[in-house]
Order: C-alpha cells, then structure tokens, then sequence
C-alpha cells in the first residue's frame, strides 16, 4: 500500500475528483438510457478503478452491484488483456457477474507517456436490463439451472481497439424479447464508459500519472485504515447469527443461513459454515455477491466520509463453503440470489454484530426485494414489453429512532417506478400505491411500513414474482416486535387469490396483482400503548 507522507487536503481532493467521475458516468447512463428501468429506477451502477483492477471511487449507486464489480473487471482483464478502445461485456455469474440481467461493460484507460501507451486505469458500469432472455419475461424466472435464466454472456470485447464486435451485438440482441430496449440501454452504458474513460484521461494529464497513481493509492490505504480502526472499536470477540429465507421457489421449507463473525485485532473473518447447501430454485447467491454484501454491513458501520473503494475490504476476510448456498457450484440458478439471498446475508450480519455492538444496529429490515416482472405482447403499441421492478417497504427501527417507511434498504438502492411513467411504457394501470400501515414492528421505536402496490393488467401477460419474508418475519431486537410479513395477492373478477412468495403463471386482461410488502422489526421493548 501507498505509505509516503499524505496531504490530507489533496487526498480529499482526489477522493470527490475520483468519485464525480463515477457519477457523471451515471448522470449520462440515466439520461441517455432508454427503458423505465434505467432512467426512471436507476438500476445501474459506475465505478473507477486503479491500474490493477482496484476500485478507486464509486457512485453512490447500488451496494450489490459496487461490491461484486471488482472482480468482474478482474476477470475481464484477466482473460482478455484489454487494449486501448476495448471494451469487455459480461454477465456470466459464474465469470464475474452477478445475476444474468446485470450486464457489466469494463473499458480500460491508457494514458499517453513518453511517446507510449500505459494502463493506467478502468472505468466501468453494470446495468440490471428488464429482459436478458429465459423461460419468462423479465428473465427472473423460477428456474433450476442458471441456462433457463437468459442470455450468458462470457467476458467478451464488445469493442475491439474502438470497432464494435457487431456479430455479439446481434446475437445479444436476437435473444432477448425487447432487442429496440436492450439496445437502447446498452447504448447508454457505452456512452457513460466513454465519459469515465474521457474523464480519468483528463485527471491523469492534469496532475501527471505518478501523483495520481499515488493519491489512488493513498486514498485506498485511508480507506483501509479507517476499516481497521473501525473493527477494532466493534470489540474483538466471536458471534454467530442464523436467520431463514422462506423457500426457493421449487422445493418446499425454509432455507438457512448461519454465519460466524470472528472480530480480531481490526480484522473481521466471517464464516459462513452451516449455511444451507445450494438449492434447486434460484436462491443460490455467488460468490461475488455473498462478498458485497459482507462489504456493505462493514462499510455501513465506517460512516459516510471514508472512500468507498477496495482498500476498505482488505481487513475482511469471508469463508464461503463451495457448493452452499452462498458459493454454489455452476450450472445453479442464481436470478433470486443477487437480488434476495443478499438481502439475508445483510439481515445474519446485522443480528450477528448486534451481540458486538448493539448501540450501532437496527433491527432488520423488510428482508426483500419484491421482484415482480410482467411481459407479454402489447397490442396498443404493436410490440413486446418487459416490466420489471423491486417494490421497497419498512426500514428496520434504529436504537435512536423509528425505521423509515416505503422505502428500498440495503442491497438495493433504487428508485420506484413512477405511475405516469410505467402506464405510458406498458399496458398496465396502477390501481393503488400506498403505506401499507402498522406493518412495522413494535418497539421502543418502531420500525418502518411497506407498501402496497397495485398493478392491473391492461393485456395479456406472463407474471413472476421473486419475493421473500411471506412466512418469517423480519427481526425486532433487544425486545422489539418483528415486522408483518408481505403478501402476494392475484385480484381476478369478486376472487382474491393468494399467492406464494415465488411464482410464475399467466395472467388475464383485467387481472391485478397486489403485492404487500414487509415492515422492518421493532427495537426495544415496546410500551403497552405501542403493542
């Protein structure tokens, strides 16, 4: 690590210059995208990275994502020795993505010196797409191998030394239901990269390669040392945390997740033995996701104004047993394991660190990200159409104050999708948006309401939902009540139909869906007059 003396004030400097090149790359994704998904949720993330694929600085975008992207641009360079005007597409979750719909572009920065070329930097973006191809619409399916999910895409050069790679943009785009939208967003995604390349370019010509590849590496040695610091006043000591996601979708019962966190001399080792072994559905998280969620919960506890870059993950070490849950073997399906299992791994470490420190932390939050996806054909518009969306719902209670209401916690960090915008994109009508009252547990404080949301099918449609915590409760702490689970509602004609937390089915002109999402866990015992 960077160890001459620091300025601390040019440090600052690079962390904010560092970190507004990620976020332009996102102001240009978000208004050069084309479905609601992009440009209205801001699915999406951007980062920069160091020479040696270390992420630098990133946006302030989505924890999921920012925490598994370094090693998609390891892996990317790794295998292909990116080269000026390169540009890496992948989504393989087994090669450095995620889930199949989060599609990464790495583009590599070369910086003129001395009449040559040096590597000098990445610059790159993931953007979850609302239909990769699969089984269903929305390619968030109940599958059972990662093959019925969609499109794999292998790191691959969507560019080659500035020439696009036009036979993998038709194959990409002949796979997917809305090609007109994929590419419109890939697009974009193109566009964000090229003004992160042109910005890191200025940066380096600005201040010379040799100071600004000192202040990456100061910054991610402050950021590592702020980690540290902030493990250490956690207590050294050893605690375990179990906690369960209510079925995968195809067999049933519950699934479990234990870790143990071991907290010595300012390091963290968290063991996840004990957890389940990967299952049939479509649960199994991999392992660069189990990864950024660890990152998140140590990341949260360091407070705002460290960098958010590798340097902080280096005191944290993570056991992942091959072949559970949280690490499966290929071909498992992955789709529920990005968006859902990461929200669990979030929800053990928290109760887990509860016991270490439990000044610091709520009680958990709605546990889920309520996936739900629709697609079919639109007649009105004569084409297909894909929705996609996460529904958010109740913060857990903090010690000193109430949860937040509708809202998307931890490992999502998106926006809903407005009214206007998803009846002028589909053919479907929303019937009510509201909080969903007293779904928060009870408490000392109280934690936060879901929300209920509406959607009535205006044309013939495929529905899957990927939504968890409709059988167990999100965790009071210290006493407080647990939050009301969600629910999944099919409203067809004077009929009200239940349906399970993970399903996939047809549905009719005229059907709505209802979809009640969870309310975080209370904190503290609660007095008579909150029961």
């Amino acid at each position: 690590m960077y160890r001459q003396p620091r300025d601390p004030i040019r440090l600052e400097v690079f962390k904010h210059l560092l970190s507004s090149i990620a976020e332009e790359m996102g102001v240009v994704l978000r208004r050069t995208g084309y479905s609601p998904n992009i440009k209205e949720r801001l699915d999406f993330s951007c980062a920069v990275f160091d020479g040696k694929g270390r992420m630098a600085a990133q946006a302030a975008h989505i924890p999921v994502h920012l925490g598994a992207m370094p090693r998609a641009v390891e892996v990317c360079q790794e295998r292909l020795r990116l080269e000026e005007g390169d540009v890496a597409m992948v989504n393989d979750p087994y090669h450095g993505g995620t889930h199949l719909p989060d599609i990464t572009l790495v583009s590599p920065v070369f910086v003129k010196s001395e009449g040559a070329s040096r590597l000098c930097g990445f610059v790159a973006n993931r953007a979850h797409h609302a239909d990769v191809g699969g089984i269903s619409p929305g390619s968030m399916p109940l599958a059972t191998e990662v093959y019925q999910e969609g499109l794999i895409i292998p790191p691959v050069r969507l560019f080659e030394r500035g020439t696009i790679n036009a036979g993998l943009w038709d194959v990409v785009l002949a796979n997917v239901r809305t090609p007109e939208e994929r590419a419109g967003d890939l697009r974009a995604q193109i566009a964000a990269n090229r003004v992160g390349v042109a910005r890191l370019n200025e940066l380096f010509a600005r201040y010379g390669i040799a100071d600004t590849q000192a202040a990456m590496e100061g910054l991610l040695d402050y950021a590592e040392r702020v980690m540290r610091h902030t493990i250490s006043t956690l207590g050294d000591g050893v605690y375990r945390f179990s906690d369960v996601l209510d079925d995968d979708g195809i067999d049933p019962g519950p699934v479990t997740l234990t870790a143990t966190i071991t907290l010595r001399d300012g390091e963290a080792f968290v063991d996840f033995a004990g957890t389940s072994p990967q299952c049939r559905g479509g649960l199994n998280a991999v392992l660069p996701v189990t990864l950024a969620a660890t990152y998140y919960v140590f990341r949260a506890l360091a407070g705002s104004d460290v960098p958010s870059n590798s340097g902080c993950f280096a005191p944290i070490h993570v056991t992942a047993p091959l072949g559970s849950l949280v690490n499966p073997r290929p071909p498992a399906a992955v789709a529920a394991g990005n968006v859902e299992t990461s929200q669990r791994i979030v929800d053990v470490l928290l109760g887990a660190l509860s016991q270490a420190c439990p000044e610091k932390i709520p009680a958990a939050s709605q546990g889920t990200m309520n996936n739900i996806t629709l697609g079919g054909w639109d007649a009105q518009r004569g084409r297909p159409f894909a929705y996609y969306e996460t529904i958010g719902g109740g913060m857990g209670a903090r010690p000193d104050r109430p949860g937040a209401s509708a809202i998307h916690t931890h490992m999502t960090n998106t926006l809903n999708t407005p009214i206007e915008a998803m009846e002028q994109a589909y053919p479907l009508r929303v019937r009510r948006y509201e909080m969903r009252g007293d779904s928060g547990g009870a408490g000392r404080t109280r934690g936060g309401d879901g929300i209920l949301r509406e959607i009535e099918l205006l044309a013939d449609a495929r529905l899957s939902i990927l939504s968890d915590r409709r059988s167990s409760r999100p965790y009071g702490l210290f006493g407080g009540e647990p939050g009301k689970p969600g629910r999944n509602l099919l409203l067809r004609g004077s009929e009200q139909i239940e349906l399970p937390g993970k399903v996939s089915l047809d549905l009719r002109v005229g059907d709505v869906v209802r979809i009640e999402t969870p309310g975080g866990g209370g904190y503290g015992r609660p007095s008579d007059e909150d029961l």
